[in-house]
C-alpha cells in the first residue's frame, strides 16, 4: 500500500528548516559531504511522533537549504536500536570495505543493547556500516560491534581522519562527564589512548581541527551535547584542553551539534547543525526540527579562544524582498518599521548605543531586547557586551523558531516558539537612551520546500 503524501506546508512546519516528513526526529547523525552532497542522517522513530524505536533517517542535499529526505538507513537489531554516532568518507579505503573506484562512505552508531526486546540483557556497544556505491545502500559490517562496552550507556562515536598522525580518532562518552579518544589504522580495529572530562557536560561529542581567522594557528575544539567546549592540542593520541568550557548558544533548545566530515579544502568550512528539542507542534504528523546550518570559525579574543556561529551563504537563494534603512536616530518611545505581517524573515540590524541604552527587536511576535550589555529573548537572559559602541544582531524566524546570532556570530541563541496569534510587525524600538541605527535590513523568505504536488 503506497504511503500517501505529506504536505510541507502546515500551519506549524518550518519552512526553512529541515523537518522529517512524518514523525520524530532527534540528534543529526553521520553527517558527510561527498561529491556535491551532503548527507544527513538523524535520529528517528519512524513509528510515531515520540521518542522510541531509534533508527537512523537520511536525507541529502546540494547546497544545506533544500533537503529530500530519503529511506531510512539502520534499523534495530539484535544489538539494540540504532542511538546516534557520525560519519566518514575511507578515501584511502583503509577498512578494506571499498571497491575499486569507490571508497566506502562509512557510518558509526552506538547499537543501544536492552533498548528493545530483541536485544534484552546486551551492552551499549559501538558499530559499523558502510556504503560502497555513495551512499545509494548500506550494509553493516558483519563483525560487528568493533568497539566493545566500555562503560555502562557509553555511546555517541565521533570519528575523524587525523591527517598529521595518519590515523583515525574516535571521541566517545561513557558516563557521567567522562569521554575516551581511541584510535585506529582502519576504522576496525581500536584502542583507547585517554579518558578525559568535560565539566557539567555529556553525550554527543564532537572532535575537530580549525585554524584562527587572523593567525591561521591551529586548535583542536572538544564539544558536548550541551554546546560546552573547549579549545586545545591534539598530539594524535591525548587531547590537552587550554581553557575552561565556554558555551557556543546560549538559547534553550540547542543540543546534539555535529559537524560535517570531508568538506573539500575549497570549501574551507567547518559547517554545524543542531538538534531544536522541545518545540512543541500540536496536531501536527511530525515532531521536532534542526536548527539552521551555520558555518563556525575560532577567534583569539581577550577572554580566550571562541567560536563564532554564522548561518552558511546559502540562505541568501531564499531571499526575496529586501528593505533596508541606514542612518536613522531614535528617541525614547519612538520605533522604526521594517516591515509588516509575514513568517519567514532574515533580520539583520547594527545599533550604536551606550551601556545605559535599552532598545528591542520585534520579529513574529517575539520580543529580542539589549539593555545594559544583556541580550534578553523569550524568557532568558544572555550575555552580550557592546562592541565598539555597537550591538549588531542577526535574527532567522522561521514559523516555530528563532535564531539569534549577535556581534558577528561571536554570540548565538536558540529556540523554538509557536506562531504569534496575530500579525506581527518588524520593528526597532527605542526604549532608553538615544540609539543610532547604522543599518537596519529585512529580507523576506520564500520556503525551501517545493509545493505541495496534487
Amino acid at each position: 500500500m503506497t504511503t500517501p503524501p505529506v504536505s510541507m506546508h502546515q500551519t506549524l512546519r518550518p519552512q526553512f528548516h529541515f523537518t522529517s516528513k512524518r514523525n520524530w526526529l532527534n540528534d543529526p547523525n553521520g553527517l558527510i559531504y561527498y561529491k556535491g552532497t551532503y548527507h544527513l542522517f538523524f535520529q528517528h522513530n519512524p513509528q510515531a511522533t515520540e521518542w522510541g524505536n531509534m533508527t537512523w533517517g537520511h536525507a541529502e542535499s546540494k547546497d544545506l537549504i533544500h533537503w529530500k529526505q530519503l529511506e531510512d538507513v539502520l534499523h534495530p537489531d539484535a544489538l539494540g536500536t540504532m542511538f546516534s554516532g557520525s560519519g566518514v568518507v575511507d578515501w584511502h579505503n583503509t577498512s578494506k570495505l571499498g571497491t575499486a573506484g569507490h571508497p566506502p562512505l562509512v557510518l558509526f552508531y552506538t547499537a543501544a543493547g536492552s533498548t528493545s526486546p530483541e536485544s534484552e540483557g546486551k551492552p551499549f556497544t559501538q558499530c559499523l556500516a558502510y556504503s560502497d556505491d555513495g551512499g545509494k545502500t548500506w550494509q553493516k559490517y558483519s563483525l560487528n560491534p568493533i568497539v566493545p562496552c566500555l562503560a555502562p550507556g557509553n555511546r555517541d562515536p565521533k570519528v575523524i581522519w587525523d591527517d598529521k598522525s595518519k590515523q583515525w580518532v574516535m571521541t566517545l562518552y561513557l558516563d557521567a562527564d567522562r569521554f575516551a579518544i581511541l584510535t585506529s589504522p582502519n576504522l576496525l580495529q581500536w584502542k583507547q589512548t585517554q579518558t578525559l572530562t568535560l565539566q557539567s557536560s555529556d553525550e554527543c561529542p564532537d572532535f575537530f581541527p580549525l585554524k584562527t581567522v587572523r593567525s591561521g594557528k591551529e586548535y583542536w575544539i572538544f564539544s558536548a551535547a550541551n554546546g560546552h567546549y573547549q579549545a586545545g592540542s591534539f598530539d594524535g593520541t591525548q587531547f590537552q584542553p587550554i581553557q575552561t568550557p565556554h558555551a557556543i548558544d546560549h538559547g534553550p533548545n540547542f543540543y546534539a551539534a555535529q559537524t560535517w566530515s570531508d568538506l573539500p579544502d575549497a570549501e574551507s568550512r567547518r559547517i554545524q547543525i543542531a538538534w531544536m528539542r522541545g518545540g512543541n507542534y500540536p496536531g501536527m504528523p511530525f515532531n521536532q526540527q534542526m536548527s539552521f546550518p551555520c558555518s563556525l570559525t575560532l577567534h583569539s579574543t581577550r577572554q580566550g579562544l571562541r567560536l563564532y556561529r554564522w548561518p552558511v551563504s546559502e540562505i541568501s537563494k531564499l531571499w526575496q524582498h529586501t528593505v533596508t534603512f541606514s542612518s536613522h536616530s531614535l528617541v525614547p518611545g519612538t520605533s522604526l518599521t521594517a516591515a509588516g505581517a509575514g513568517e519567514l524573515w532574515d533580520v539583520s540590524c547594527t545599533v550604536e548605543c551606550t551601556e545605559n541604552s535599552h532598545f528591542s527587536l520585534l520579529v513574529n511576535g517575539q520580543t529580542i531586547e539589549w539593555e545594559n550589555g544583556r541580550l534578553h529573548c523569550m524568557g532568558t537572559v544572555s550575555a552580550l557586551p557592546l562592541k565598539n559602541h555597537k550591538v549588531s544582531l542577526r535574527v532567522l524566524a522561521d514559523t516555530t523558531s528563532l535564531e539569534v546570532f549577535g556581534n558577528s556570530g561571536c554570540f548565538s541563541w536558540s529556540g523554538c516558539m509557536l506562531p504569534a496569534a496575530s500579525a506581527q510587525e518588524i520593528a526597532l524600538q527605542c526604549k532608553q537612551g538615544a540609539v543610532h541605527i547604522q543599518k537596519f535590513t529585512v529580507h523576506a523568505l520564500r520556503s525551501a520546500w517545493p509545493p505541495d504536488q496534487g
